[in-house]
């Protein structure tokens, strides 16, 4: 297992260069430039674009352009935004904490929900609990998030209203009352309509995969034979079943942990929320390429990273996969 760490480690150094020369070359190709929003200024003269120019290093050949970007990034040094005129780490840095806040909750509650769902639905397979559990699955999935965000905040922040204050049950927007000062019962509350739109979106298809490899396992041949012994169904299913039954959603689990840190794009925006997504969605329409290209390749090596990570629990809860 140590070689195949070491080994996957050192492929992830090309990949990872290949990556940043693609997220260079896009930033690149992007129309107008890092300076298009001062070239039509009419305060802004030629030599002060000449001088940003310079400033930024973009006077120089492309290929010099790329190297010394690749290692400021590797020193540590991810530019600056051309917006706030903050170091991009820094932005990054204030705004990944909100992420994960949000995030980790609703990946935990969606985990801990999904789960038995799906043990349940697959043990009494086409049983009412089933029917009902995979339709709902399938609604929570194809639901369009924008919609269904917004159909939350019509119900729970402007049709229903809180019977003590009489304004809106819920907060339809923002991490927090702004001007209050800190309470937890604020903060939870803020956070309850984002979390449960995350939550039904990444339970439907946790249900679905849960389910669909409970029900593989429970055919096997070792499964019956636990059956056989006289063991009871519930520790047939804990001690036998359910390692193998839940690969397939390590698989998904291993390829959404990334996108965590990156932040849910339509929630924080829908729901105002100071995270990355909402970060990286205001850094392209502002044309920020500091921050653009930080999100980008932290979010590459993230997803390499787990992938690593995903293939050593794999070999964990199946004794049968060995990578040496």
């Amino acid at each position: 297992m140590t070689r195949y760490i070491i080994r996957r480690i050192l492929q992830a150094i090309p990949l990872l260069l290949a990556i940043s020369i693609a997220v260079f070359a896009l930033m690149q190709a992007i129309p107008g430039g890092p300076l298009a929003a001062y070239e039509n200024n009419p305060h802004i003269m030629p030599e002060d674009l000449e001088r940003l120019k310079e400033e930024l290093g973009l006077n120089v050949p492309i290929h010099q352009q790329y190297l010394n970007w690749l290692g400021a990034i590797l020193r540590g040094d991810w530019g600056t935004s051309l917006v706030t005129q903050r170091p991009a780490l820094v932005e990054i840095g204030e705004r990944l904490p909100n992420t994960l806040y949000l995030s980790i909750i609703a990946f935990i509650l969606a985990l801990a929900i999904s789960i038995p769902i799906g043990i349940v639905s697959a043990v009494r397979q086409y049983s009412w609990f089933d029917h009902v559990m995979t339709t709902i699955a399938f609604m929570g999935h194809s639901i369009p998030v924008f919609w269904f965000g917004l159909i939350l905040i019509i119900i729970f922040n402007v049709t229903i209203k809180n019977p003590s204050t009489g304004g809106p049950l819920l907060p339809g927007g923002g991490m927090y009352t702004i001007g209050e000062a800190f309470s937890l019962t604020d903060r939870l509350t803020h956070l309850i309509l984002p979390a449960s739109l995350l939550v039904i979106h990444n339970l439907s298809g946790h249900v679905r995969y849960m389910r669909a490899g409970m029900l593989d396992v429970l055919l096997q041949d070792y499964i019956r034979t636990a059956h056989a012994k006289g063991l009871k169904e519930r520790a047939v299913i804990a001690k036998h079943a359910l390692k193998n039954a839940v690969l397939p959603l390590v698989t998904i689990i291993g390829l959404e942990i990334p996108g965590l840190f990156n932040g849910a794009l339509l929630t924080e925006i829908i729901f105002s929320w100071p995270g990355m997504g909402r970060l990286f969605f205001n850094s392209i329409e502002r044309a920020d390429y500091a921050i653009m290209m930080g999100v980008l390749m932290m979010s590459a090596t993230l997803i390499i990273a787990f992938g690593l990570v995903t293939d050593i629990v794999y070999a964990f809860l199946d004794p049968r996969i060995r990578f040496d």
